[in-house]
């Protein structure tokens, strides 16, 4: 039966789409290198780092309209990239964001190949997925579901979430950060459209209000400051340092793990209401280190600057003798008050590196945590390609910590 409906559903997208020429040009990334191992592949932007989730868990999103004909694309060169691409979170929890649409019979890899897949995907993969959400399911996805579901564990189904629009998304992570296919959005314009018999009317949105006295998250820093005295160092960050330092220095895989959404929204809410926050409470070392992976991922700019990103990308085309003097360039030109912010903070992490023996978090693991978090362009996302030298840079941060902030001193500035 499964086979006979597979055709039907085919049949019915061929009809749905007849009208439709099928384009798949490759995504323009001006960070991706021809020298690339799969280059071949990355160019299509089939696979794409997304941000973070409300969980501050790296976003991973693959895109169906973006895979070209099943003859320009090497399927099994497609697996080895997503891997590739994986195995640089799959030691941090990590979600994925599947765009259905665009799965035609022109692009679509076989049964065969998806088996095999699900097969490839071990335990270290499958372990640290803590959400997949399918946006846009079709009865083909339905249907592959009832035949794999014989291979797929209870566990890992019930990290399954499917959404019929692409504002359910908004409930999960921040949808802003997706650089979502402009296919997609078109599609699901349609849905709602047919779904109400008429074209989505335009919502107005009411304009923001304004940032509390005691707001910390998603304010400038130089809010921050004016609204404490005149304090260099925001009270959130001094203090989920001071409690991390204190408490969390030897905990193993410190800064990997996520928490709960709802609890992080009640600190969150605490934080920007001006009233104390005890992590005691909690009982949970991973919130306080998720708190200050999101206050900075919330700062309007972020820490390092739109200025320095394009020199930030620049760092692999040094001579590798030379990328510690060039980040010293790069972070003395840093404005005073940032400087402060980040020297503080790459203080504290460099303490975190020395414990790594405990821990298991290196520079270069902290690196693939915070990179994200300290730097991104001020337009669009992040690309994967962007990904090796904004990591490589904060990994040299923290491993010449001494080296690269010993020659600027700040009056007022302080360390943990």
């Amino acid at each position: 039966l499964a086979p006979l409906e597979l055709q039907k559903d085919e049949a019915e997208d061929t009809q749905s789409t007849q009208e439709e020429t099928f384009m798949s040009s490759p995504l323009e990334d001006p960070e991706l290198n021809i020298n690339h191992p799969y280059y071949d592949v990355a160019r299509h932007g089939i696979i794409q780092l997304a941000g973070d989730d409300n969980s501050g868990r790296k976003v991973i999103t693959f895109s169906c309209c973006r895979m070209p004909p099943s003859h320009q694309l090497n399927h099994t060169r497609l697996l080895e990239y997503l891997k590739y691409t994986l195995d640089q979170y799959v030691e941090n929890d990590y979600t994925v964001v599947y765009f259905h649409y665009g799965l035609k019979s022109l692009n679509k890899p076989s049964l065969k190949w998806l088996q095999t897949a699900y097969k490839e995907f071990d335990r270290k993969y499958k372990k640290n997925l803590k959400a997949l959400y399918v946006v846009h399911p079709t009865n083909f996805i339905k249907i592959l579901w009832n035949i794999f579901k014989p291979l797929i564990s209870h566990k890992f189904g019930k990290k399954i979430t499917y959404l019929n629009y692409l504002s359910d998304l908004g409930e999960h992570l921040k949808y802003d950060q997706l650089n979502i296919p402009q296919e997609v959005i078109r599609h699901d314009e349609n849905l709602r459209g047919k779904q109400k018999g008429k074209l989505p009317l335009v919502v107005k949105v009411p304009p923001p209000r304004p940032p509390l006295p005691t707001q910390q998250f998603g304010v400038s820093l130089q809010y921050i400051k004016d609204k404490n005295k005149g304090e260099l160092i925001p009270p959130v960050m001094k203090e989920t340092v001071s409690y991390l330092k204190r408490k969390g220095l030897q905990v193993e895989g410190l800064f990997r793990r996520s928490a709960s959404i709802q609890t992080i929204k009640d600190v969150q809410k605490l934080y920007n209401q001006g009233k104390s926050v005890n992590f005691d409470d909690y009982h949970d070392i991973h919130i306080p280190a998720v708190i200050l992976k999101t206050f900075l991922r919330e700062l309007p700019q972020p820490l390092l600057t739109f200025e320095c990103y394009d020199h930030i990308i620049g760092i692999t085309s040094v001579e590798s003798s030379l990328r510690v003097t060039r980040c010293k360039q790069i972070i003395q030109g840093l404005p005073e008050h940032n400087y402060v912010v980040l020297k503080y903070l790459i203080c504290f992490l460099h303490m975190v590196s020395q414990e790594s023996i405990c821990n298991r978090m290196t520079a270069s693991s902290l690196a693939c945590v915070f990179g994200l978090n300290l730097i991104w362009p001020s337009k669009g996302t992040v690309s994967l390609s962007a990904l090796v030298p904004l990591n490589l840079f904060t990994e040299l941060l923290i491993d010449f910590y001494t080296n690269i902030f010993n020659s600027r001193t700040v009056p007022g500035e302080i360390l943990p």
